[in-house]
């Protein structure tokens, strides 16, 4: 609902635009990502802290902690500076990446406020402050790098795809940290693979041809005259270009300013 929303309210408010492919896009990537929490197992009951703390500490999810470290630090110190303002990916993987961390952090925050109304002692337990720091400092780079994102890019197409990014490497996570995919059945794993290619099929409708003028009036149009649809291009696209561009082509008028 969230991802519709801010596709049709960027269309009519912001002005931005989504054309037929994407909305196809957007519906996709829903299905997708349904699918997926539908054929995902259920989460493995975690009550204390003690447990939750033998779960982060067991090699696999530490191994895929530190991958998902060494990919966020990557985008960030790397590719970020260099193709960040051109490639949408960038910033919302490292959103989507970061996120993982975030989601985990307010599942053993939940189970610390748990035993705090209990009468637990979870604040002498040093797991609970840092969750509370990862947190922090998880929502802080998340929040940074999804606005630098809407600052340059399409809205409508930047919540489809942080969300779609977001979903998979959250589900991912769950299913490595509690070791979900023991109980899981075939037909559960085929939907999750399925989702997961239709989720894959969304996003490349929606990032591959979002420059295309395709709509229901001028789609027969397109099909019989078998070329490439109109490129139109975004405003914020058109002002990076400019922004980005050193030296002026000197074919085209300068503007000259008088004060007097």
């Amino acid at each position: 609902f969230s991802v519709l929303c801010s596709a049709i309210l960027s269309s009519y408010l912001l002005g931005e635009r989504l054309n037929l492919l994407g909305k196809l896009g957007c519906m996709l990537s829903l299905v997708g990502s349904t699918v997926m929490v539908i054929h995902a197992p259920e989460d493995e009951e975690v009550t204390t802290l003690d447990e939750m703390s033998s779960k982060l500490k067991e090699p696999g999810f530490l191994a895929y902690a530190a991958i998902l470290l060494a990919v966020c630090f990557l985008l960030i110190f790397y590719l970020a500076p260099r193709y960040g303002q051109s490639n949408i990916l960038i910033y919302l993987t490292i959103c989507s990446v970061i996120g993982a961390f975030s989601v985990s952090s307010v599942k053993g925050l939940g189970i610390a406020i748990k035993g705090f109304f209990a009468g637990r002692p979870v604040l002498q337990h040093p797991l609970t402050w840092i969750l509370v720091i990862t947190l922090v400092a998880s929502i802080t780079t998340q929040i940074n790098y999804l606005n630098k994102s809407l600052d340059i890019f399409n809205t409508s197409l930047v919540f489809p795809i942080y969300y779609v990014l977001f979903t998979t490497i959250v589900i991912t996570t769950s299913i490595i940290l509690f070791k979900e995919w023991v109980t899981m059945t075939v037909v559960d794993i085929i939907g999750t693979v399925c989702g997961f290619l239709t989720i894959i099929l969304g996003v490349f409708l929606l990032h591959a041809f979002k420059d295309m003028d395709v709509s229901l009036g001028n789609l027969p149009q397109v099909l019989q005259s078998g070329q490439q649809a109109p490129v139109t291009r975004d405003d914020k696209n058109i002002l990076i270009e400019v922004d980005n561009s050193s030296i002026a082509p000197e074919d085209k008028p300068q503007v000259f300013m008088i004060y007097t």
